[in-house]
């Protein structure tokens, strides 16, 4: 569905990512290890083309997309849930899962995505009315996983979607992903907590430094020395 080949981005002059191949099959979800820095969410940000690459090409579903403006990318079906989650704090639960269907192919689904999310997490049927940032870390989360699937997306990419959550909240996230793969949803996930990224994944890349240094099946890297010793703590 998804393959980068080749890909070079800078800032600058200074190289963030380099020579960054990999693939995303349909219907599979792939995830994305790595320290912080290592050029993760560099590369999540050139998919969406908030960022160009230097050289090399990005397709999607067969089509060159790395010329693209970010809204077009989008109307071809990615979506980002972004690190941090990026709400609309002073707007309701309600306006911020709109600004998800601001498309206008989107916008006519509106009703039948937004009744898919709220079956995802009832919670933000009860909270549709509420400020969204006056909801809890995990709630916000939700929201923004919601968000994004208010385009009807056919890739989903989440960034750092665990982070700042408790331990209960983050197996909860990772059913929900999981259960959304189950339904047809191709899912790009980056992602610190390595141990449960590789145990839900299909296909997993290891980054370094800008550049994928191992790619296997996430049940292959768990018992990967190398890979334990450096995401596992064991």
């Amino acid at each position: 569905m998804l393959e980068a080949n080749a890909i070079d981005v800078y800032y600058g002059d200074i190289p963030v990512l380099k020579k960054v191949s990999f693939k995303a099959e349909q219907g599979s979800i792939t995830t994305i290890i790595g320290s912080n820095g290592a050029g993760k969410t560099t590369l999540l940000k050139t998919i969406t083309g908030l960022l160009r690459p230097k050289n090399g090409s990005i397709t999607f579903m067969g089509n060159r997309i790395d010329g693209l403006p970010s809204h077009k990318i989008c109307e071809k079906g990615i979506s980002l849930v972004p690190e941090g989650r990026q709400l609309f704090p002073a707007m309701t639960v309600w306006e911020n899962l709109e600004m998800g269907a601001y498309s206008k192919a989107a916008g006519k689904t509106l009703k039948e995505q937004s009744e898919r999310v709220y079956s995802l997490f009832p919670i933000l049927r009860e909270r549709k009315g509420q400020q969204a940032g006056t909801l809890s870390g995990g709630e916000q989360q939700m929201l923004a996983v919601g968000r994004a699937l208010m385009s009807k997306p056919k890739l989903l990419m989440l960034d750092e979607p665990s982070l700042g959550l408790g331990p209960m909240i983050v197996l909860k996230l990772f059913e929900t992903i999981r259960e959304l793969n189950k339904q047809g949803l191709t899912v790009l996930l980056v992602e610190q907590n390595a141990y449960q990224a590789l145990r839900l994944c299909d296909k997993a890349y290891v980054f370094e430094v800008g550049s994928i240094v191992m790619e296997d099946e996430g049940k292959s890297l768990l018992s990967n020395e190398k890979v334990k010793k450096a995401y596992l703590g064991t």
